[in-house]
């Protein structure tokens, strides 16, 4: 697809902030000062788009109940931040690694160093959605903080020809996707404190939406109960205390009885809760989980 060439020179992000045009004279704390200052405008630049990030997370939210799959896609910090998030969902949510995939331009090895170029080739965006298989049921959400990186672009053109729900993610107020979009996300944290530098206020405030998306879906797919992670893989010794904790906390027993509660609900939180207050078998607590859709306190209150 041949898109009309953007004049860079025009974008938010690429303005020069007034507030640190004399940055080179300061003194070390008042870096710090001008850099913390610009800081605190990104939270007031998320909510303002409070809407439009609730309307994305219930478009995932279907997705996933239909079996769908969620593609983060994006360039440099941009793609780092959503390969990170897909990685940190299965052991803090017991999601499959398949649930939430993290596309990065260049490949894995653009994690660790920049490979610039890549983010150039849309065509490399769309053959790494088609090796996934994408289908009309997954949702693709494409990271862009100047809106204009080919790579996010040609997956978003490529998602769109496949009929799968997109969202568009960037930092501009009027750089269009290259189709049409279900959901656009504009974070307007204005020009960075070192002109261009998208990684510092664009990537915290990308880190501030993408949390808040994985972490509402999970909370609406069942896998929190008031506010800890019941749903968590224990993968680790950290994460074997803290299943044992989680037990310990929403039961009142001890650390020994807690841990053999967890293993004779085969170290299922969500089985260990429901088996000790509804005093029923591992079996008969799945059971109610699954009628709940994997609610614990729908099933507790059923």
């Amino acid at each position: 697809m041949q898109e009309t060439r953007i004049d860079r020179s025009k974008l938010l992000t690429e303005q020069r902030n007034p507030n640190t045009a004399d940055i080179d004279r300061m003194t070390t704390l008042e870096i710090v000062d001008v850099i913390n200052a610009e800081d605190a405008k990104v939270a007031a630049a998320v909510r303002a788009e409070r809407e439009h990030i609730a309307k994305a997370i219930d478009l995932i939210v279907v997705a996933f109940k239909g079996g769908g799959r969620l593609f983060h896609v994006g360039a440099g910090t941009s793609g780092r931040l959503g390969v990170l998030d897909a990685a940190e969902c299965p052991p803090t949510y017991g999601t499959s690694r398949e649930m939430i995939q993290g596309l990065i331009a260049g490949g894995p090895e653009a994690m660790f160093r920049s490979i610039e170029g890549a983010e150039d080739r849309p065509e490399d965006s769309a053959a790494m959605l088609k090796e996934r298989g994408l289908r009309p049921g997954d949702v693709v959400l494409g990271i862009a903080s100047s809106g204009t990186t080919p790579f996010v672009r040609g997956a978003l053109a490529y998602a769109h020809q496949l009929g799968s729900r997109t969202i568009f993610l960037t930092c501009n107020p009027n750089i269009a996707p290259p189709v049409p979009v279900d959901v656009t996300i504009r974070l307007l944290v204005g020009p960075e404190v070192i002109t261009g530098s998208t990684r510092m206020k664009a990537g915290t405030a990308t880190k501030l939406v993408l949390n808040t998306i994985s972490t509402a879906a999970m909370i609406q797919l069942g896998k929190v109960y008031e506010n800890l992670m019941v749903d968590m893989k224990a993968w680790n010794e950290k994460l074997r205390d803290r299943a044992r904790r989680i037990v310990m906390t929403l039961t009142g027993l001890d650390p020994g009885s807690a841990q053999r509660l967890l293993d004779s609900a085969q170290g299922h939180v969500k089985a260990a809760l429901v088996m000790h207050h509804l005093r029923i078998s591992y079996d008969e607590a799945t059971e109610r989980l699954r009628r709940a859709d994997g609610f614990v306190r729908r099933a507790l209150e059923a």
